[in-house]
């Protein structure tokens, strides 16, 4: 079995602060991030003991190639993608929201609106929807990050009045935010999927704002087939979805779900390497691309090496 890239430690000159995520070793500079994608996975909130071969991989790429796509509707971070686990950009301060885009109703508006609410974020929501029908035009339902770490809806209303984002700024982002979703569609549409929802974060460096992080992928976004879904919305049948559901599926089948007293069930080979593949299989699916599976033989040095050179 290849190798994979559980954590990382390194200590580049000019090296600022490090910043652990769930998934993504950030290392600090001055004016630069260099983001290393770990080949760790989450769900549940909670990382799992054994680290996926190429997920890191997968999720850099797929989020290079959507932000090199998107760079002419507005400006992104990156600067450098190294090597294919790694990302070189723009520090920024970010805005403390993520702009959530939804063109259907899933996830958590569909749990909502299952509890009779008709509003999410201070947005109406019609009557006489069915879980996964198309909104009339995408709504943006943002959240903010509350002080224990749990995203929160949140309404643009209450946005402006906090004062959380300026209103100059919010309308730009509310802008972007929908002209992205847009493209995102389109280039899902040319794949065979639909791009059901997603999320954005922005930051600003002066009085510029960037596109940062992610987008559009499996970790950021749901995709339903194109084929099959006005049939199975018929029918009232689950959409088929290309995301990470397989893997919250395996372990609710395994009798976790994050609760306490419940402890993760053993990784084999097998499942640490099925998972893998469906992975590349994502890759390949939304970028239309042969997935070339990087040299993971010292894959850290490797790592290393290729920021360093960047770094000069």
């Amino acid at each position: 079995m290849s190798n994979a890239i559980k954590e990382t430690h390194f200590q580049f000159p000019g090296q600022q602060g490090f910043y652990k995520g769930k998934v993504r070793d950030v290392y600090m500079f001055d004016k630069e991030l260099v983001v290393v994608a770990s080949d760790r996975i989450s769900a549940f909130d909670v990382v799992l003991p054994r680290p996926i071969p190429y997920k890191g991989q997968v999720l850099n790429q797929i989020a290079a190639k959507f932000l090199a796509a998107t760079s002419d509707i507005v400006p992104n971070w990156v600067t450098s993608t190294p090597d294919p686990n790694v990302t070189i950009g723009t520090r920024c301060e970010p805005f403390k929201v993520e702009m959530v885009i939804r063109g259907y109703m899933s996830g958590h508006a569909a749990r909502e609106y299952k509890e009779g609410k008709r509003s999410i974020c201070g947005v109406e929501m019609p009557e006489h929807m069915r879980e996964n029908d198309p909104f009339p035009e995408p709504i943006i339902t943002p959240t903010t990050k509350a002080d224990q770490g749990h995203d929160e809806d949140i309404s643009r209303e209450e946005i402006l009045k906090q004062g959380i984002v300026s209103e100059a700024d919010y309308l730009q982002l509310e802008k972007y935010t929908r002209a992205l979703f847009q493209r995102g569609q389109e280039m899902a549409n040319d794949m065979g999927l639909i791009l059901v929802d997603t999320k954005y974060e922005f930051g600003k460096v002066g009085d510029r704002i960037l596109l940062i992080d992610e987008i559009h992928t499996p970790d950021s976004s749901r995709y339903f087939y194109a084929d099959g879904y006005e049939e199975n919305q018929a029918k009232g049948i689950a959409q088929k979805q290309l995301s990470k559901e397989f893997v919250r599926q395996w372990l609710i089948s395994n009798g976790f779900q994050g609760k306490d007293g419940q402890s993760v069930p053993e990784m084999t080979d097998e499942i640490v390497e099925s998972i893998s593949d469906r992975y590349i299989e994502l890759f390949e699916k939304i970028t239309g691309e042969t997935f070339q599976k990087a040299n993971t033989t010292e894959i850290e040095s490797r790592i290393e090496k290729a920021i360093l050179t960047h770094l000069g």
